[in-house]
């Protein structure tokens, strides 16, 4: 591996970068929160060759938008229902908006 392939994946939103106690310490939260969050499913972390959880940034935005709901009273099965939820409507919007696009495209003429 080069120093460019590091560099990369460093960039990559989706590389497991982070440790356990990293990303606790990022988000200012506990290990806990993320077995906690990770037991309601709404992160899966991967895991190291030796088993340790790895998270990812997009995990960690994720979590953050977790610990806020959490910080505002939300019990944490609830906040990550509705994490999935707004994932889920954001996903519907899109593939709305595609299709409305694709209906809207060049219609074949009829003229004769």
């Amino acid at each position: 591996m080069t120093a460019d392939d590091s560099i990369g994946r460093l960039e990559d939103d989706d590389y497991p970068a982070y440790t356990m106690g990293r990303a606790a310490e990022i988000l200012g939260t506990t290990p806990g929160f993320l077995r906690a969050i990770g037991e309601a499913r709404l992160i899966t972390p991967l895991r190291s060759e030796g088993g340790h959880r790895r998270y990812s940034r997009y995990q960690l935005r994720v979590a953050a938008r977790a610990r806020e709901l959490v910080d505002q009273g939300t019990p944490i099965e609830a906040a990550c229902r509705i994490i999935i939820l707004e994932d889920q409507l954001e996903e519907a919007q899109r593939i709305n908006a595609e299709y409305r696009r694709t209906a809207a495209g060049p219609r074949p003429s009829t003229t004769v």
